[in-house]
């Protein structure tokens, strides 16, 4: 035996330690939501860093106590890997220093997205305990952070509370054996994995099935450039024309989101430039992603979630969609339309996953978990939010539709869209933010049924309220952030002028809280 199982809490704790504060770390605020962020590396004014090497390394310690305690297990097998964060290689190591302290084996994968992190832990002849991924998503530079993996998914916000509760505490005890460090190449065999999907399409030619193809891929300088040489190429897609895909944690060229305009503008001039039959867009560890159609019109958000749906509804017919709320009324009749049940819940990947987990368990079948922002989750894949299973699912298609000399994009074809839309995020200015905005949420809704409008009975996130045609023709959504002390709006009109004709309503409305601050508002 490496290391006894001992509880998290086995020493004292100083009085520091109980207000969440050891040695200059403030753990309790590292967490977001079921990932843990920090600022890792100096550079930035007024942002010191938060996530430090020894903070990485009490947690990394924390996690296998965690999984000693959960699996009962005293001899481990861990994961981990990093994005192409500037701070990675550092983290990385004094991760591995406190996992190896601990008595528990690690392989180093070295270079790696999230799915692949998961992945490691269900795929055969690897199967480790837990993985750990050094990530802060889209963030900038100077942040990273780490999300972390057991056979059973991603954790929760509990685990993760209770993870930094107990490198809070430092109740390590030290092992005489330390555990053994093998570097592995993890991320061609999950690319490998990739590729056999893809090849099950049943083509001409079974090996290059993408063979005709010009597929070009912007990975940002994130992780994602491997989908490039290690699945599209095998396959017989002609790459040229592929950009941003050397890792390179200062970001040089745009953001890595699909999200951003100019991300989203940079890889849809590259799809026009090459004349390429689709592009990719990846976020930095590929947990997201979005897509270009030959024209290059974007394929991201409520467009990506109706080819995807559409794809879906024809393998499940009837299978609900999940979405978050912020999903436009097109989307709905679209799914509607394809014979599938649209279902709206709250904002956060975690929580449209969950709640098509909860769908399937009541004896409905639920397919999709998805977010106007790229995670997308499929049942049949764990529902992991993978951007890169996401893209290879729509690419099984593109290959199947051209034997019927059709394109993936004319899918959505009917997918009705709005005329214009907008969103403003409104700042609240009072410590007591959350009560602030549900006070306000409660008023409005009170507002809107002495007003006569429509407001949505099946509502699971702030208010949400539709307009017929000329009163507007459209809808918004007022809600609360998730972790920040602001309040998001978002309108949709089917007709020219009707986000502003719904704005001066809210406006007219809502500039009377001087403590939310509506100037973005009144100039829509």
């Amino acid at each position: 035996m490496r290391h006894a199982i001992v509880p998290a809490y086995a020493r004292s704790q100083t009085t520091n330690r109980k207000r969440g504060f050891f040695m200059g770390i403030e753990y309790k605020k590292l967490q977001n939501g079921s990932d843990i962020r920090g600022v890792a590396m100096e550079g930035i004014e007024g942002q010191p860093v938060t996530l430090s090497a020894e903070a990485v390394m009490n947690i990394a310690k924390a996690f296998v106590l965690f999984l000693q305690e959960r699996t009962g297990k005293s001899e481990l097998r861990l994961s981990i890997g990093r994005d192409s964060r500037l701070s990675g290689e550092k983290l990385l190591q004094a991760a591995a220093k406190g996992i190896l302290a601990m008595g528990a084996d690690l392989a180093d994968f070295g270079l790696a997205s999230t799915p692949s992190m998961f992945m490691s832990t269900v795929t055969k002849g690897y199967e480790y305990d837990g993985a750990i991924m050094l990530t802060a998503s889209h963030l900038p530079w100077n942040r990273n952070g780490m999300k972390f993996f057991t056979r059973n998914g991603g954790l929760e916000k509990s685990d993760i509370a209770a993870i930094l509760a107990s490198a809070e505490a430092d109740a390590f005890i030290p092992t005489a054996e330390h555990g053994t460090l093998t570097q592995v190449d993890f991320l061609s065999v999950y690319a490998a994995g990739l590729v056999e999907r893809i090849r099950s399409v049943n083509a001409e030619d079974y090996d290059h099935p993408l063979k005709g193809f010009r597929i070009v891929v912007d990975a940002g300088n994130g992780a994602g450039g491997f989908y490039v040489d290690r699945v599209l190429q095998p396959l017989g897609a002609d790459t040229t024309g592929s950009q941003f895909l050397e890792p390179d944690g200062h970001f040089p060229n745009h953001q890595p989101n699909p999200e951003d305009k100019e991300a989203m503008d940079s890889i849809a001039q590259c799809v026009l430039a090459n004349k390429a039959d689709m592009g990719i867009i990846f976020d930095t560890d590929v947990d997201r992603a979005g897509a270009v159609a030959n024209d290059g019109k974007e394929i991201n958000r409520n467009r990506l979630i109706a080819l995807i749906s559409a794809v879906l509804l024809e393998e499940y017919p009837g299978t609900t969609i999940v979405t978050d709320s912020i999903t436009s009324s097109g989307l709905a009749a679209f799914i509607a339309e394809k014979g599938g049940v649209h279902h709206r819940f709250k904002r956060g990947y975690k929580n449209v996953i969950d709640e098509s987990i909860r769908i399937n368990k009541s004896g409905r079948d639920s397919q999709l978990a998805i977010e106007t922002s790229g995670h997308g989750a499929l049942k049949e894949n764990y529902f992991l939010d993978d951007g890169a299973y996401l893209i290879t699912k729509l690419l099984i298609k593109m290959a199947q539709l051209k034997k019927e000399n059709r394109t993936l994009f004319s899918l959505i074809d009917t997918l009705a869209e709005p005329a214009e839309s907008s969103e403003v995020r409104m700042n609240i200015t009072v410590p007591e933010f959350a009560a602030y905005g549900s006070s306000i949420l409660k008023d409005l809704a009170d507002h809107a049924a002495k007003e006569g409008w429509d407001v949505a009975k099946e509502n699971y996130e702030g208010l949400r309220v539709s307009f017929g045609a000329g009163a507007g023709d459209g809808w918004f959504l007022l809600r609360m952030s998730l972790h920040d002390p602001l309040m998001p709006l978002n309108i949709e009109s089917n007709s020219a002028g009707g986000v502003h004709q719904i704005a001066q309503k809210l406006y007219a409305f809502l500039s009377g809280y001087d403590k939310l601050e509506t100037s973005g508002l009144k100039g829509l």
